[in-house]
């Protein structure tokens, strides 16, 4: 029976487990194996919410152990250290608790197939004092940290020290774009449940990008509808504007500008994590992405295949398959068709990205997007209520990898009744 260890539960990973299982772990024709650090999963997308309270994590979390059980594969609590491709092992490094104690040791899982869907890290290019002074967004942990943060804020409102919440966000990609918008959204709902002293006068967000514009990888009509939507919000938005260094008071400038702030979220740029680089040999590239073949094996092991974010898979056209969550999908899914045909020793298919648009929502206000691909010829710029429903489609779409229509279906009306019978706004 092969051993087919996937190393990261993501999106791409958790579908890639969860398709493995139902069509090989069911039928005992191999012994699927999910292995991430965390606990639950939440479609990374969807951190924002997150982060400004609009969203519960403990509500739209799924369980990696039950959904394992439920799925024929699987789960494994744990961070990979280390590859040993002559040996076909993985080593994990031991769990500990909050207080040092160990959970469990270090130990050791074999396979025939690995994958590595790790995802990907924010990139702080070593610019001067951000780790320190910044919060990423690569976790339900980090953005829970900043929502606490933003919760002690609004407590300090009105007393007489804090007049004001500067929150300054570098990188004008769909997070940075996203999490402005939903932070106006958040406010006012917050003012709803005893903080009737809040104004939105009293939140200034500034949102900083080195580019000419914001949403550089979309189209410049997309990228010019949001800026405008965000203006109309408030949003202090700063195009050609590069942070050199951030510290206690908030970021410093190339031309030497303080940008005051009270909050400072680093969403400028991603990178593999760390450890990839040159992990068991493999070949990497500058971000520590996996450098694979169209087939998604990498480069030097027939064996390991590497899918989403942390994967560095060339366009025909030139250029890279970009880390969307779109790619990911598509990737795990011909993974998963490509370990099923080697197993059967039939040929490996090429992966052929098929980009399908982009959409940035804007919380409640608005959303902008192109829809293209083999939607239809060329692309299609929409908006508002129509671009909002295919929005949501996209985290549809994934729920229905993992979950399938019929409890997809359930989950979506169960949604809908929580927002009459639960707070609009998570306060704690």
């Amino acid at each position: 029976m092969k051993r087919i260890v996937i190393v990261g539960g993501g999106a791409g990973g958790l579908e890639l487990a969860t398709k493995l299982g139902n069509k090989l772990g069911r039928k005992h024709k191999a012994h699927i194996t999910l292995v991430d650090k965390n606990r639950t999963h939440l479609w990374k997308p969807l951190l924002h919410e997150v982060a400004a309270g609009s969203l519960d994590d403990g509500i739209d979390a799924v369980s990696y152990r039950v959904h394992a059980t439920n799925h024929y594969f699987n789960f494994k609590l744990g961070a990979m250290r280390n590859i040993d491709r002559v040996k076909k092992t993985i080593s994990l490094d031991a769990l500990h608790d909050d207080d040092g104690t160990i959970i469990l040791p270090e130990s050791e899982l074999e396979y025939d197939i690995l994958v590595m869907a790790l995802g990907s890290v924010s990139n702080d290019f070593n610019t001067k004092g951000v780790r320190e002074h910044c919060i990423f967004l690569d976790s339900p942990q980090q953005a829970k940290k900043f929502h606490h943060r933003m919760l002690n804020k609004y407590l300090q409102l009105g007393e007489q020290e804090t007049k004001s919440v500067n929150v300054v966000i570098i990188g004008a990609g769909a997070t940075g774009v996203e999490l402005s918008a939903e932070l106006y959204n958040s406010l006012k709902q917050v003012s709803s449940y005893g903080y009737e002293h809040i104004k939105s006068a009293d939140l200034h967000v500034s949102l900083v990008e080195a580019g000419d514009s914001i949403l550089p990888a979309l189209p410049k009509r997309i990228s010019a509808s949001a800026h405008q939507e965000l203006l109309k919000l408030g949003v202090d938005v700063r195009t050609k504007t590069m942070v050199t260094e951030a510290n206690e008071e908030g970021l410093i400038t190339k031309s030497g500008e303080l940008i005051k702030a009270d909050l400072i979220v680093w969403a400028a740029g991603i990178k593999a994590p760390d450890y990839l680089k040159d992990l068991a040999g493999l070949e990497t590239n500058r971000i520590n992405q996996i450098i694979v073949k169209p087939t998604l094996q990498t480069t030097l092991d027939q064996d390991i295949y590497a899918i989403g974010d942390c994967a560095s898979c060339a366009l025909p056209s030139g250029g890279f398959v970009p880390p969307r969550a779109q790619s990911a999908h598509q990737m795990a899914t011909l993974v998963g068709k490509n370990i099923i045909a080697s197993i059967n020793n039939k040929p490996l298919l090429d992966y052929k990205y098929t980009d399908y648009g982009s959409l940035v929502s804007l919380s409640n206000y608005s959303t902008v997007g192109s829809l293209m691909g083999n939607l239809m010829k060329g692309s299609m710029m929409i908006e508002g209520r129509v671009a909002r429903m295919v929005y949501i489609s996209l985290y549809r779409m994934h729920q229905v990898a993992l979950h399938g229509y019929v409890r997809t279906g359930l989950m979506t009306i169960v949604e809908r009744i929580n927002r009459v019978l639960r707070p609009r706004l998570k306060l704690h």
